[in-house]
């Protein structure tokens, strides 16, 4: 999940991005804001026990999913196919990227 919130120069946000994936080792975020670099964004356990990571972006539109323990997912920890979660997008491999909108 990604919620954008006001930066304070320019147009640039604030973004955090969660997921729940509880008994992960490891966290990482990939998508169009980092080339898809599997490790080039690693995410933190919070004490609520989610991950999280809080990036800077421009708006615009970007597609992204999480890589938990090497594996490439859209929700993980989630009970519910990445094919029925509303944010999710086709993407050209067959499987699916999660999608947000920054304003």
């Amino acid at each position: 999940m990604a919620k954008p919130k006001p930066h304070p120069s320019s147009a640039l946000k604030q973004t955090v991005f969660t997921c729940h994936p509880p008994d992960a080792q490891s966290v990482f975020l990939a998508g169009t804001f980092n080339d898809w670099d599997p490790a080039g964004t690693p995410m933190r356990r919070t004490s609520s026990g989610e991950w999280a990571v809080e990036l800077t972006l421009e708006p615009g539109r970007y597609e992204y999913k999480f890589i938990v323990d090497g594996v490439w997912s859209c929700a993980p920890g989630s009970q519910q196919p990445d094919s029925t979660l509303p944010d999710c997008v086709p993407n050209a491999f067959g499987s699916f990227n999660r999608e947000i909108h920054v304003e």
